[in-house]
């Protein structure tokens, strides 16, 4: 039987010149980076050069990346860490409903310990009104959090605007960035972003590899305690193997983005336009800011989870919702947000493409 991975979006396959770049560092390249000798030195030069293609990725200063383990834990850490740092400041949060349950979770973590949190709506694409934004604002606000493109689906932010605003009126401004790092180019100076998260998976890296970006001269207060690692942000002995991974995917990603774009595009409109034409299938997202490689859908009368068995049935691996949500058995806040129906809400799917995606798999999936 044929089989067709369009789960891009939950995670990727890595890269065989990753795996290359890693391998040495499991055995050979062992050592702890913290120690002195030849096989620490050689750890830390790894990790420190990583950080520099990192960097490069998203047109930061290698110092401004913080790497972390998921893009959970990064959410968690600019949240929390700037809430924290700044409480004295004020307590009050700006995010929006269409965020990842780390970010919401977060959110509502700190409004026990105090904190006031305001959710913006977004309109029937997914969109937060900057105007929205600006108008939230208030005297204690001090963090804005808003996900700069949906993993569930697809809608891309407009970031910049946003980040506009906040530095006007200096705020510290986050983005969740990990669905969309990878995928479309990202460049923090442009987006006015203070704090971003991604990841490695996402681009072709290892799991258990991410970054927290966080500009220059921005207080931030550790989610994790213990040693000097991560300039004392982030305590605990780096994953080298993972951390040279997601460098060495960085680089890749680079080099290859636009050649992954101008694939995958095509071959989504491909996908959209074929499903459009049967009866109660509708597009959810905006149906043009969105990721080149996602394709999602509600589909009366039937739940996420029936089409996601059928499809696997068949060879197909898609996805009804984001990874993080898609078990929980509940309608996704993410659609009800955008104003669909709860009953609508169930039967949700997502396809998400890659580079190993063919037109032969697209043409068997429309078939």
């Amino acid at each position: 039987m044929k089989k067709i991975y369009l789960d891009h979006v939950a995670t990727n396959p890595l890269h065989p010149e990753v795996l290359d770049a890693m391998l040495p560092y499991f055995k050979e390249l062992y050592g702890n980076p913290l120690s002195l000798y030849e096989p620490g030195v050689k750890a830390r030069e790894a990790i420190e050069n990583a950080r520099e293609s990192t960097a490069d990725l998203i047109n930061a200063k290698a110092k401004e990346i913080i790497f972390t383990a998921s893009g959970a834990e990064s959410n968690n850490f600019a949240l929390k860490g700037i809430g924290y740092a700044l409480q004295n400041k004020g307590k009050h949060i700006i995010v929006s409903k269409v965020e990842h349950h780390s970010i919401l979770n977060s959110a509502r973590f700190l409004e026990k310990q105090g904190f006031a949190v305001t959710y913006l709506p977004v309109d029937n694409h997914g969109l937060v009104d900057p105007a929205a934004v600006e108008k939230a604002v208030t005297d204690e606000t001090i963090l804005i959090s808003v996900i700069h493109a949906s993993p569930e689906i697809g809608t891309i932010q407009s970031i910049a605007d946003i980040g506009k605003i906040a530095k006007a009126k200096g705020i510290f401004f986050h983005t969740d960035a990990v669905a969309s790092v990878g995928n479309i180019p990202v460049d923090v100076q442009a987006l006015n972003v203070d704090l971003m998260t991604f990841a490695a998976h996402q681009f072709y890296g290892p799991k258990g590899a991410a970054a927290l970006y966080v500009r220059e001269g921005t207080r931030i207060v550790p989610l994790i305690y213990g040693g000097i690692q991560e300039g004392g942000r982030r305590a605990g002995t780096e994953n080298v193997p993972a951390i040279v991974g997601m460098g060495k995917a960085a680089e890749i990603t680079k080099r290859d983005l636009q050649k992954r774009i101008d694939h995958v595009t095509p071959l989504r409109d491909k996908i959209i336009s074929s499903a459009l034409k049967i009866d109660k299938v509708i597009l959810t997202g905006h149906p043009h800011q969105r990721l080149p490689g996602h394709a999602s859908f509600v589909v009366e009368y039937i739940e996420g989870e029936a089409m996601l068995l059928m499809l696997a049935f068949k060879g197909i691996y898609s996805a009804s919702g984001s990874a993080c949500s898609s078990k929980a058995l509940k309608s996704s806040p993410v659609l009800i947000s955008i104003g669909v129906p709860v009953h609508l809400a169930q039967g949700s799917v997502v396809f998400t493409l890659g580079e190993g995606t063919t037109e032969a798999d697209i043409n068997y999936f429309n078939e």
